[in-house]
Order: structure tokens, then C-alpha cells, then sequence
């Protein structure tokens, strides 16, 4: 059925289509009306479930990683320092292997204060252990959320779902949404191994010492490395039973290209409009679109690029004393191939600052016009 649908709504449905069990969180904008469309949804009865409200992020997390251990399909969202104030319990839910499955609401981190969009609060985070997929439209957010569960529970790890917050979550769409049965039957309930149980009794998070910790930390590893091909097939999967795939990255005009944008998000919405202008002009320009961030695909983005000769990264974050952080993902990605281009980097639209289409100009110009990098990120719309 299609319907008319922001970001937020399209998520919140897709959670009952999953028919999550257990869905706890704390508002915060712009993820508030995922959480308050749930909880409708719940309190309608379209969905059994408990809803559980808390008094912080922190809390809401600790909540549904305790669901999940229980063997209860969980759910949380939220954004920006909502995420921050979750870090503690990121490390605890991947560690102890939940598949929860979250969506953030990308928004900048202060200071200073600003709820607009950007991806420092989601990055800042890409060392906790969780699965990471960005997503360009509402119609591919409510698909990675069902995704997400199936690809969470086979591998044992959380995922967190992201959508650039008012961009995606407040702006509405033509949306085809699954059929509730077509869904039952892409993803069967969660029926865990392992869980806690007066019945059967098991003991989580023991104490590791040094002799064992590193055992525990290698098998999470081994874990995301699985989860690459588990989100290739998931994807597959979904494409034949609901006629849509989205792959590790989204591509466009690749074939052929000289000079290629890469970036995430809803960027590269905007960035597609240019390179067909440009395309048009007769210059080989392309588009990678990023969707999966954690697990890095590095042999997938090393054999894609490889045939360019130069890749503007657009990063909508900044490591204060590194710059752009998928820029740095990429150097690291391409550090020991062959064939490797000219990395140039881009930072712009922080803080919710518009990326349009003259700014997509202006980075494909500069890369095409510079033989090299000049050393430091170009700063878009900076005042000199």
C-alpha cells in the first residue's frame, strides 16, 4: 500500500511490521515522533507490545538490552546527545551480542546548540561495536528497519538504522509499505539460542579475565566480518520478495567516471540532479552514496573506485584534528591497492546547513581543476 509518509512515520510503521516486542526510549528531537507514533500505534492495539517510558537515553537503551536478553525483539531510537548519553550501554549491547535494532536521528552535536542535521553524533559512535546503515529516502528507511532485525538476529549484533534528521524524518514521500504477511514471512519471531530464564537459567556478562577477554572481543570481530555477507543476502532477499535492493552503496554513473562524489545520506539526492546536469555537459562525473558504514565494505569501495582517478569525499562531520571521518575510512580502504585515485576532501553541512546544488558544483569544479589535494579539507561556505 503506498501512502504519503515523513521519515519518522515510515520507521515507526516499519517497527510494527516487525512486531517488535519491547520498545523503550526517551524523546528527543527530531526523533520525537517515532516514539510518539509508537506508542499510538501500541495504545491502539495494532501492535502488542510493551512500551516501556523512561527518564533518559541511557535508561531506554539499558531497557531494551535487557528485553533482548530476555528474547524479546527490541526497539529504541534517538539522536544526537540522546546517543551520546547512551555510549556507556552502545559497548554493553554489542558486547554481550543483542540484536536490538535503533534508529538516530542524525543532528549535530553541541556546542554550540543546534538540532539540525549532521552525522557527528552516529560516527562519533563507530567504534562501539554496532552495525551502521545510512539511509537516503523513507521508503529505504522503513526497509533497512526490517532489514535490520533479520540481519541483527542472525549475527548477533545491534544495528543502528540512520536518517538525516528534518531532511528524512520530517519530510513526507510517496511510500510503498510492505503487507504485514509479506513481512511475517521475510522475517519469522526472534527465537533466540540463549536467554534469560527462571526456566532455563543462564548467567550474561561474566567477569573475563585477561586470558579470555580478547576471545570474547575476537569473536565480535569475526561477528561484524559475517555480517558483511549476512547484509548481502538479507538485501538479496528482500529485493525478490519486495522488488527493492540497496546494496553496500548506492552507484550511479560509475562506469565510466573520472571524478567521483562520495558521501551519505540525503546528499546524495541532490548530488544525483548534478551529475546528470553534468553528465549532460559531457563530463564523467559519478555518485557513490555510502549506505553501509560499520562494517566498512573496503574491498567492495577499493574495486568500485579503483577505476577513478580522483574521489571528492563530502563529509558532514569533522574529528577535530583529522577532519572528515569517512574520508578517513576511505584512505584506510584504499591504503595498499593498486590502483588507488586522488582523495579530495569536503566538509560541509553541519549543523543542518543546506548542501545544494551549486555546493555539489562547486566540489566537482575544484576536483576536476586541482591535479592533487591541497593538503587540509575544503571547508564549504566558509567565510575566507
Amino acid at each position: 500500500m503506498k501512502k504519503l509518509l515523513t521519515g519518522n512515520s515510515a520507521i515507526s510503521l516499519g517497527v510494527m511490521l516487525c512486531r517488535a516486542e519491547v520498545i523503550s526510549a526517551y524523546p528527543i528531537t527530531p526523533q520525537t515522533t517515532i516514539v510518539e507514533e509508537i506508542s499510538e500505534i501500541v495504545a491502539d492495539g495494532r501492535l502488542k507490545a510493551r512500551f516501556i517510558r523512561v527518564e533518559s537515553e541511557h535508561s531506554a537503551l539499558a531497557c531494551v538490552a535487557a528485553a533482548s536478553a530476555a528474547g524479546a525483539r527490541a526497539f529504541t531510537a534517538t539522536s544526537s546527545h540522546g546517543l551520546a548519553y547512551m555510549h556507556e550501554m552502545l559497548h554493553w549491547t554489542s558486547g554481550t551480542r543483542l540484536p536490538v535494532v535503533m534508529v538516530n536521528a542524525n543532528r549535530a552535536m553541541g556546542s554550540p546548540w543546534n538540532i539540525w542535521c549532521d552525522h557527528s553524533d552516529s560516527l562519533s559512535q563507530r567504534d562501539t561495536g554496532w552495525i551502521q546503515l545510512y539511509c537516503q529516502s523513507a521508503q529505504e528507511a522503513i526497509d533497512t528497519v526490517i532489514q535490520s532485525f533479520k540481519i541483527a538476529e542472525e549475527v548477533l549484533l545491534p544495528v543502528m538504522v540512520l536518517e538525516d534528521g528534518f531532511f528524512l524524518s520530517h519530510t513526507s514521500e510517496v511510500v510503498d509499505v510492505p503487507e504485514q504477511n509479506m513481512v511475517d514471512s521475510f522475517l519469522p519471531p526472534f527465537r533466540p539460542r540463549f536467554k534469560l530464564s527462571p526456566e532455563e537459567p543462564h548467567t550474561f556478562n561474566i567477569m573475563a579475565d585477561p586470558s579470555m577477554f580478547i576471545h570474547f572481543k575476537h569473536d565480535a570481530q569475526q561477528a561484524m566480518n559475517q555480517a558483511k555477507k549476512v547484509i548481502a543476502r538479507v538485501d538479496r532477499e528482500f529485493k525478490a520478495r519486495f522488488g527493492r535492493g540497496y546494496g553496500y552503496t548506492g552507484n550511479v554513473r560509475m562506469s565510466d567516471a573520472d571524478v567521483v562524489l562520495l558521501t551519505l545520506g540525503t546528499a546524495a539526492s541532490t548530488a544525483l540532479e548534478v551529475v546528470d546536469a553534468y553528465r549532460k555537459r559531457g563530463k564523467k562525473v559519478g555518485l557513490c552514496r555510502l549506505r553501509m558504514f560499520r562494517p566498512f565494505p573496503s574491498e567492495e569501495i577499493g574495486r568500485l573506485l579503483g577505476k577513478a582517478k580522483k574521489v571528492a569525499v563530502l563529509d558532514r562531520d569533522n574529528s577535530l584534528g583529522a577532519g572528515g571521518i569517512v574520508a578517513q575510512e576511505l584512505k584506510a580502504a584504499l591504503y595498499g591497492t593498486v590502483k588507488k585515485p586522488r582523495i579530495f576532501e569536503f566538509i560541509g553541512g553541519l549543523g543542518g546547513r543546506d548542501i545544494t546544488p551549486r555546493d555539489i558544483g562547486e566540489i566537482f569544479n575544484y576536483t576536476m581543476s586541482h591535479s592533487g589535494p591541497d593538503g587540509a579539507p575544503v571547508w564549504m561556505g566558509v567565510k575566507k
